[in-house]
């Protein structure tokens, strides 16, 4: 009572307080729980997208459903597929056969041109020779400054733009830089030693105080890595670097010719030289090619001069010609293609954790993926650096144009790219295992994997025991045998039947084909027939083991059932059509030509038609829907009959001989090895044909069966109607005869009795069985043994609640 009288003295408004705050605790909770039920809509609705665009066979659980494991592998190779196709174009697209051609003429003109002597580039043996070549053919190669060519200065072959200016760059070594021996100190005073980083030579030499140049650059003296931004390279003697002694050459020919007289006059090149370098660059516009040119003379420790060349032909600006464009696009797609792998990655990953990097595919994967990311890092860093080296070199043309690091990255992105094509192939292998024969490679490598790491320990200790004998035998004489690097790939070559037994044999008469012989005998007959003795016997264990295997999935069974279903249905479909021309045929009993609504459904419902599917194909033709078909309409609907009739003919025709060429693949297919298999089973199987009867028949049955059902379930509801009625009559009746019984105006007992009597009568006639009429019986179809054993057995409950009442 207390709790009651306090509520009833506070003041309205914080009673209306206290029921505002609990409205908006309770309108808070509604809205809470529908953002709830939003945010989880939202993630099953990303959840459901992540299952379908990423499902794999390592992501998703089966559960033995073999359907959903065919489509999700068939979803992963058809995707993969276009995957390739992209990476083909791309590959294709940045490189070309004219890249050869061009290359070719570049170096046929730079290498092959002899001078007034005959000497050409790669015949360079001496300090006389390199200075002869360059400024003869070398120079006329660079300046073509005759009458054609006089108007536009700087292009060779009148096509290819030399960009900038060539660069002659020097690098030597230190005077003492080696020790000579005590017993020839007082014979030779001065010793330079073969080019390393230790004892290059910096410092100015020769004329260096006296010379004057109008670009201030003193070829004299030395200038740093960081100024003339060379790199690294790799010749046949050293590993040079990146700075050195530089002199840029002009424009134009006269000025370059003078400039290598100078050079040579004032003794540029002595016995401290190790290395000289010219650099240039060349532009085809016709083509969009750049062609980066190194020519590289060494003077080794040895004496003489040897020659040796790089040709970098690259496409270093992508995006010119609208194929060029379909490239680029093709490019975005490869992107898109990459983050949609990485997220299935991520998805594996997450789900298997470490067990992931088990597989041999996975790691694969990932090794593309990093590829791929390098590939498009690289790319974008090209199209930056490309346009400021050009914008560097427009703004001065008699500067030297540093192509050289670009074209180097663009080899190494181009052998990137190739690298990747190639994974991505070999990993096509991992979306068709699903076909035992296509794993025979890798479970052949996997099962003799011991064997042939065991052989390899036996092989290379002779092979590197004959490397060694051959390298120490014959280094000095037989360049194939000069280094131990070369020696290698000799005892290689041998294997393959690629050797010059008479070096070997003029170097040492005896040693020579001892060597030779005794190499042959014990790798290429004994060991190499080992090795593939382990080989084949792994691979007939693996064949036989496959041969009693099964594959995880047949795609000739999957697409097979396909066919027969969409056979059966067109065979459904035809015998449909049969039917309704048939029923148009004979339907119009009267013979006016007009077909009205009850004989079509008479004639349909004879072969075993739904009373639903009559009235919509009839009130498809009947147009003014008068519940008949006129003659026009008749014609409009067997027309239209006759074109399914003949389209369902050519479909099946079609997949008839599609489905006979995929079965005769595959019988060709395993013929050799599962002949006896295939006999039995054909013994025990039924053929295409007699299988697609059958599943007609069985569909026909089910359609009838159906309908008879469905007839059956309408007439015990119409004698349920029925009965209910008659007990509501029979109610009314009873009622009636106890007022009569009641009534006091009545007093004539034989009247009354004669009433009674007649409502009595009435009674028995209501309570006997309902009979067909003649009209009826005759339009109905004939009534199977199920219906009329219902009819009966509804016919008797009635009458039995009838007497029972």
């Amino acid at each position: 009572m207390s709790s009651t009288k306090n509520l009833e003295s506070r003041p309205a408004s914080s009673i209306s307080g206290h029921n505002d705050m609990t409205f908006d605790a309770k309108s808070m909770n509604s809205q809470t729980c529908l953002q709830r039920n939003q945010v989880e809509k939202k993630q099953s609705i990303l959840s459901r997208i992540v299952n379908t665009l990423w499902a794999t066979r390592q992501t998703r659980d089966f559960n033995e459903n073999a359907d959903l494991l065919v489509k999700t592998t068939l979803k992963e190779l058809i995707i993969y597929i276009i995957f390739l196709v992209v990476i083909s174009i791309i590959t294709f697209g940045m490189t070309s056969s004219i890249n050869f051609y061009f290359t070719n003429v570049m170096m046929k003109l730079f290498l092959e041109q002899p001078n007034s002597n005959g000497v050409t580039f790669k015949d360079i043996g001496s300090i006389d020779d390199f200075w002869d070549v360059h400024s003869e053919p070398i120079l006329n190669g660079l300046y073509w400054e005759i009458e054609e060519n006089a108007t536009k200065p700087g292009y060779i072959y009148f096509e290819n733009k030399l960009l900038g200016v060539p660069r002659l760059r020097q690098l030597r070594v230190k005077r003492g830089s080696c020790k000579v021996h005590s017993l020839f100190e007082k014979t030779i005073s001065d010793c330079y030693d073969s080019y390393s980083y230790f004892n290059e030579d910096q410092s100015p030499f020769g004329i260096y105080e006296l010379y004057n140049s109008s670009d201030g650059e003193n070829p004299f003296r030395y200038s740093s890595s960081d100024k003339v931004k060379a790199s690294i390279v790799s010749g046949t003697f050293s590993t040079y670097g990146q700075g050195g002694y530089v002199k840029n050459l002009g424009l134009m020919m006269a000025e370059s010719k003078e400039l290598v007289e100078n050079l040579k006059n004032h003794i540029w090149i002595d016995r401290g030289t190790r290395a000289v370098f010219l650099d240039f660059t060349i532009y085809n516009a016709n083509i969009n090619l750049f062609c980066q040119i190194r020519l590289l003379t060494e003077f080794p420790a040895t004496g003489g001069a040897f020659s040796s060349w790089t040709f970098r032909t690259v496409k270093l600006i992508r995006y010119v010609t609208p194929m060029d464009y379909f490239v680029l696009a093709c490019e975005i797609i490869f992107i898109l293609f990459v983050l949609y792998y990485t997220i299935e990655e991520a998805l594996e990953i997450k789900k298997h954790k470490l067990k992931y990097f088990k597989e041999v595919w996975n790691v694969l994967d990932v090794v593309i993926l990093l590829l791929c990311y390098v590939c498009i890092g690289f790319n974008i860093y090209r199209v930056i650096e490309v346009n400021n080296v050009l914008d560097s070199l427009l703004t001065n043309i008699n500067k030297f144009p540093d192509f050289d690091s670009l074209s180097y990255w663009q080899n190494q992105f181009n052998n990137a790219v190739a690298v990747v094509a190639f994974l991505s192939w070999i990993k096509f292998f991992k979306y068709i295992s699903f076909n035992k024969t296509m794993t025979q490679l890798s479970s052949t490598l996997a099962r003799c994997a011991k064997d042939i790491a065991g052989f390899a320990v036996m092989f290379y200790i002779v092979f590197f025991a004959y490397a060694q004998l051959g390298y120490l035998l014959f280094g000095a004489i037989v360049e194939d045998y000069s280094s131990f690097t070369n020696t290698l790939f000799s005892l290689f070559r041998t294997i393959l039947g690629d050797f010059d037994f008479e070096a070997l044999e003029s170097a040492s008469r005896y040693l020579g084909p001892i060597y030779f012989l005794s190499y042959v005998f014990f790798v290429f007959f004994v060991l190499l027939n080992m090795f593939l003795a382990i080989i084949n016997d792994t691979y007939s264990d693996v064949k036989s083991d496959i041969a009693e295997q099964k594959s995880d999935f047949e795609l000739g069974e999957y697409f097979k059932r396909g066919y027969d279903k969409i056979l059966t249905k067109m065979h459904l479909k035809k015998d449909k059509i049969l039917d309704i021309q048939e029923a148009l045929a004979v339907a119009d009993a009267d013979g006016d030509k007009n077909l009205s609504f009850d004989e079509w459904r008479t004639e349909l419902r004879k072969r075993g038609y739904a009373d639903a599917e009559i009235e919509a194909y009839f009130a498809k033709y009947d147009q003014d829907g008068d519940k008949n078909l006129t003659e026009e309409e008749r014609k409009q609907m067997e027309e239209d009959l006759k074109k399914q009739s003949n389209k369902i003919d050519n479909d099946m025709q079609k997949i008839h001989r599609e489905a006979s060429i995929t079965s005769k693949d595959e019988s060709d297919e395993s013929e050799g090895s599962d002949n006896e298999h295939d006999e039995e089973s054909k013994q025990n199987l039924v053929s295409h044909i007699e299988f697609n009867i059958l599943t007609k028949r069985v569909d026909t049955m089910e359609a009838s069966i159906g309908s008879i059902v469905n007839r059956i379930d309408s007439v015990l509801t119409k004698l349920d109607t029925i009965e209910q009625a008659k007990l509501k009559r029979r109610e009314a009746m009873t009622k009636i005869l106890d007022k009569l019984n009641n009534a006091n105006s009545v007093k004539d007992d034989v009247q009354r009795a004669k009433l009674q009597e007649m409502i009595r009568q009435e009674l028995e006639k209501w309570d006997e069985p309902l009979s067909v009429t003649p009209q009826r019986a005759n339009s109905s179809r004939a009534v199977s043994p199920l219906t009329q054993s219902s009819s009966s057995l509804g016919g008797m409950r009635t009458k039995s609640s009838y007497k029972q009442q």
